[in-house]
């Protein structure tokens, strides 16, 4: 009678090559790569507009190769990680890219200014802020000059053009209006000793209908509350290129 003898297998023997889990394993990688890549590439088209996009997106597919490494010698856990890390940046961005453009918004181009309070600012922080205005717009060397003996010049620059700019400041609370008087102060200094080539008066408040007759008839831009405000949301263009923006004939 023969003995039947048990073979074991030895420790550390080398598995039998199997062509179908070594497929299987060069399409789960595949599908990773494709599905990482179109995420990647969908992050980035996006990132200008949402940079919080791109970094949650980011540290989403990290945290998704992650736990397929943790998990490598289970092909099922490992396809579903994958898939879940791909969806998961898929809806984070697809949640952002449905969010409601900002009011003022192009699609493509640069973001709209925030709109500012003017009128709750004190009567120096408006000078600083209307300098500021025309330092953005091309007026690299604005500065506020307003003070005690000012002789009604606020602001002064040079335009883009090569023009000297004038501008008084007038923040005024909604109910006060800049009369005809007070144009005529400016008007009578803003040229002959300020020698403005554009002057403007910015106010938070409105004008009377004789200061801006007066204002058409000196070349003086009058910008209220309203157009002030255009002004510094990119709405409208700035108040020197206006066509009353210019010095009147003299003579």
């Amino acid at each position: 009678m023969g003995l039947q003898v048990r073979r074991g297998v030895r420790k550390g023997r080398t598995p039998e090559f199997d062509v179908r889990r070594t497929a299987f394993g060069f399409v789960l990688l595949a599908v990773l790569v494709c599905g990482a890549g179109l995420a990647v590439r969908t992050v980035l088209t996006s990132a200008e507009r949402h940079p919080v996009v791109a970094v949650a997106s980011a540290v989403v597919l990290v945290a998704g190769i992650a736990a397929l490494l943790r998990v490598r010698r289970n092909r099922r856990a490992a396809a579903r990680a994958a898939a879940a890390a791909v969806g998961t940046a898929y809806e984070v961005v697809d949640a952002a890219l449905e969010e409601p453009p900002t009011a003022g918004a192009v699609p493509g181009g640069p973001e709209p200014v925030r709109p500012v309070d003017y009128a709750a600012m004190d009567p120096y922080d408006f000078e600083e802020a209307v300098a500021a205005l025309c330092r953005r717009d091309g007026c690299l060397d604005a500065e506020v000059v307003g003070g005690a003996g000012d002789l009604g010049a606020d602001v002064v620059a040079t335009t883009p053009d090569g023009r000297r700019l004038v501008v008084q400041c007038k923040r005024y609370t909604s109910g006060n209006k800049v009369g005809s008087q007070e144009l005529q102060r400016f008007g009578g200094t803003c040229y002959a000793v300020h020698e403005a080539e554009a002057a403007v008066v910015v106010t938070t408040g409105e004008f009377t209908e004789p200061a801006l007759e007066y204002a058409g008839r000196c070349g003086i831009v009058c910008v209220g509350l309203d157009e002030l405000a255009a002004w510094s949301e990119g709405a409208a263009p700035p108040p020197w290129y206006a066509g009353a923006a210019v010095r009147p004939a003299e003579g």
